[in-house]
């Protein structure tokens, strides 16, 4: 058996043979079973004829409707050859129909102008054989010019208003990547000054209380001096550091906790942290006036701006604190007998470390910041800050807050408010209830003498 086998696969042209458990099987045949197992065989297109179908396949899908309308001028064509007495109504319809399909498919310039040639020239083609035939008039052939020329004025006015339609497209996302990259470095910023400010809380805490310790403990006069000097600069990078987060915060949703507050007791408590200061100080409120906001930050506010008029006033300088209302808001009012500002200064005062007078807030140590600080916590009640300044005469900033509804409980006041439509005025050392009318709203003048 092996012999004939061996004897088998020697002989020319004979189908070779290989050992199988059970018998012998050929060759090709197994191979042809596979061959059909696998679905290769007489059935399989070849790889390169199925990616042709499928490309085939893929771009009748892109084109289908190109395609249809070929396929509807194609028709409309064949029934101006055959029905020459009825010629206009597919001669008009092949040009509907391609004016209708540029307004779908928004040729390109080339792909159009050949369209449109093709189009032309077979329909005019057509009429210009039946004109020589004698199956159609001359006049039919001006048609063919002057609709073709309607729809290159068509596609000229289509394309134009498209490359306008382009135009702001890209302006607006120019726009859009504009703002929202000065969006990501506004977010950055804040990010910064959130982290700055929160980082250098810590060591200049410590710093500080390191400071104090050596100024209490040295028995140099020189070193105790040192180290007040040193403990005063910590203090002013502490207040920066509080004031630039408080500025990074300003637009965040926690910044503000509101609550019905009542004016009058911001005011009267921001007397009486100020009051001490030798300054001539008046004060005028009214006890109904109260706002939505957060108390805290108002009182802040009202700091900044006080700490702002102590700066440019000296001890023979008047100082008025007063609240009134004015068109459904509450108006907070510092007015001050200092040197003014120039109009010039007026609208920059309330940048960040913008400074009127450079070197008098240099020498006072300020930042630049608190009326920043009044601005960012005024708009965030939605209100506003306004300022008016005579160069020698002084100044009065004013914070507009929108006015409480009627309906909302505010909370009680302090006990130190003076009655209604009474002004408190301090001069020098004496403080003195002074009555003045119900409907004033201006500091009384007693507490200039």
């Amino acid at each position: 058996m092996a012999a004939r086998a061996r004897t088998r696969c020697c002989q020319p042209g004979a189908e070779p043979w290989r050992w199988q458990a059970g018998g012998t099987v050929s060759t090709n045949g197994l191979q042809r079973s596979q061959a059909r197992d696998m679905g290769i065989g007489h059935t399989r297109m070849p790889d390169r004829v199925l990616t042709w179908w499928r490309r085939a396949l893929g771009w009748c899908r892109s084109y289908w409707v190109d395609i249809a309308w070929a396929g509807f001028v194609g028709l409309n064509l064949a029934a101006m050859r055959l029905l020459p007495s009825w010629q206009t109504i597919p001669f008009l319809a092949i040009w509907v129909s391609l004016t209708a399909i540029y307004g779908f498919r928004l040729w390109r310039l080339q792909p159009t102008i050949l369209t449109w040639a093709a189009v032309t020239l077979a329909t005019g083609g057509i009429i210009g054989v039946q004109v020589l035939r004698g199956q159609q008039e001359a006049d039919y052939l001006v048609e063919v010019p002057l609709i073709a020329l309607m729809f290159l004025v068509m596609v000229w006015h289509g394309r134009r208003r498209l490359a306008a339609t382009e135009e702001r497209v890209a302006a607006l996302e120019e726009v859009q990547r504009v703002s929202q990259e000065n969006l990501r470095l506004l977010t950055q910023q804040h990010r910064f000054l959130q982290d700055a400010s929160h980082e250098l809380g810590t060591p200049i805490t410590v710093a500080l209380g390191h400071a104090e310790l050596i100024e209490r403990a040295v028995t140099s006069t020189v070193v105790a001096q040192d180290a007040r000097v040193v403990t005063e600069e910590l203090m002013r990078l502490r207040r920066l550091a509080t004031r630039m987060l408080l500025l990074a915060s300003a637009g965040g949703p926690d910044f503000l906790h509101l609550a019905p507050v009542v004016v009058e007791s911001v005011v009267v408590d921001a007397f009486d942290r100020w009051s001490h200061t030798p300054r001539r100080w008046g004060l005028t409120t009214e006890t109904d006036a109260a706002v939505h906001g957060d108390r805290d930050r108002l009182a802040l506010a009202l700091d900044a701006l006080l700490e702002n008029a102590i700066t440019h006033t000296g001890t023979a300088d008047r100082i008025d604190i007063s609240t009134r209302r004015e068109d459904g808001h509450i108006v907070l009012a510092v007015a001050d007998s200092g040197p003014g500002i120039p109009a010039a200064d007026l609208e920059r005062i309330f940048h960040r470390f913008a400074r009127a007078e450079p070197r008098q807030r240099r020498e006072a140590g300020g930042f630049g910041l608190g009326l920043a600080i009044v601005q960012a916590i005024t708009e965030a009640h939605h209100g506003s800050v306004r300022v008016e300044s005579t160069l020698g005469h002084g100044s009065v900033f004013e914070m507009l807050l929108p006015a409480a509804p009627a309906s909302a409980p505010p909370s009680p006041p302090a006990p130190r408010v003076p009655a209604a439509g009474r002004s408190l005025a301090l001069g020098g050392d004496l403080l003195t209830a002074i009555p003045v009318p119900e409907s004033s709203s201006r500091p009384a003048d007693a507490g200039r003498a």
